[in-house]
């Protein structure tokens, strides 16, 4: 458990230090706030500097812990709304130390709901107003509600941030469905279209062409044509055409299927996590369209629990066949947070596959990654 949250540290450090937008603004209000410490005539106050390292150490490492690691998230937060109060203790006057609460409440608004940061950050600013009064500050709710105006702006841009980052989630999975809608739709033409010209064949041109050698056989039998080499050249190519015809259809028959490769593939495409690992055995087979409909809304499904509920960067698709039927596992690499309820989505996933005749297990693995297991007919 703890290998895996140090790799998943690691994987992200690098992208998340560098693309993300709040990064910049706050390392620039922390060393602001560090700075002006330097005109403090209680500069060689170690306290304030270690509260300062604190609330920076903090917040990196916050950055760096993945979104499925809720507890350490809030522990990070918490530790980093006391480094600021304890700051504002030390400083004389409270001074711009109250500027790195600004920076907490744009980090509350990314990861929890509007209503969650706004109290959240009514407790910090009550306790901000208690420390500037015990520190014998003259205006401490003046103070308080300035950095309050600011801490309001910062969260309100923070939150149209995320939603405009589930807008466009939503929106890359809408686009994936269609993408993969239309791939199963096209297999599905083409394999109606290949059923079609082999049944024309067959029924066309294998119908006239038996007909044609009939008449040959009937010329050869007379006797004025049956030493002639033509009748005999007109008979063998016949046969052998209808013996190619027949192999066209059996051919256009047998290489019917939908390629659900390319469908799941394209499902997963357009999302920005997880990244789907396929694995598709070659004994699979199918041409049911109902059944491949099913396996892709199963791993849709899936791919989407995966990101929102579990902060998954992989998800593992493997399907194969066992006789008459197919199984289909699925499993990513998050963490399920808490016991394993079955919402709408599940319960949908799980009423598509009984529909189509098949069964489906869900089960956490021993790090808490969550684990589908299904079988349909084949």
């Amino acid at each position: 458990m703890k290998s895996s949250l140090l790799r998943a540290i690691l994987d992200n450090a690098f992208l998340r230090v560098v693309f993300q937008p709040l990064n910049l603004p706050a390392f620039l209000t922390w060393l602001a706030v560090g700075l002006s410490l330097r005109f403090d005539n209680r500069a060689d106050d170690v306290w304030q500097w270690l509260a300062m390292a604190g609330f920076g150490l903090a917040f990196l490492i916050g950055d760096f812990v993945p979104r499925n690691q809720r507890a350490l998230t809030a522990l990070l937060l918490t530790s980093e709304a006391i480094c600021a109060l304890a700051l504002t203790w030390l400083a004389p006057r409270g001074g711009t130390t109250p500027a790195l609460l600004v920076i907490l409440s744009a980090q509350l608004a990314m990861i929890y709901p509007a209503r969650t940061t706004l109290v959240a950050m009514l407790l910090i600013d009550l306790g901000l107003f208690l420390v500037l009064r015990a520190s014998g500050h003259d205006a401490a709710l003046i103070v308080v509600l300035i950095f309050a105006g600011f801490q309001a702006f910062s969260s309100l841009i923070a939150h149209y941030a995320r939603r405009a980052e589930e807008a466009r989630d939503q929106l890359s999975r809408v686009n994936a469905d269609l993408l993969a809608t239309r791939a199963l739709l096209a297999d599905s033409a083409r394999d109606a279209e290949r059923l079609r010209v082999a049944r024309e064949l067959h029924d066309v041109a294998g119908h006239k062409l038996t007909a044609m050698t009939l008449n040959l056989r009937a010329l050869a039998a007379d006797p004025e044509y049956a030493k002639r080499p033509e009748i005999a050249i007109a008979q063998r190519l016949s046969s052998e055409l209808l013996g190619d015809i027949r192999n066209v259809v059996q051919a256009l028959r047998d290489t019917r299927g939908l390629d659900l490769g390319v469908a799941l593939r394209a499902l997963a495409a357009p999302m920005p996590r997880p990244r789907l690992e396929l694995s598709i055995a070659d004994d699979v087979h199918l041409t049911d369209p109902a059944i491949a409909e099913t396996i892709l809304r199963l791993v849709q499904e899936a791919l989407t629990n995966s990101a929102r509920h579990a902060d998954a960067e992989r998800v593992r698709v493997a399907i194969a066949r066992d006789g008459a039927r197919l199984r289909i596992s699925v499993e990513d690499d998050g963490q399920v947070r808490g016991a394993l309820r079955e919402g709408n989505g599940l319960a949908g996933m799980r009423e598509r596959v009984a529909a189509a005749g098949g069964t489906l297990a869900l089960q956490t693995t021993a790090r808490g990654a969550l684990r589908i297991e299904a079988e349909l007919p084949a």
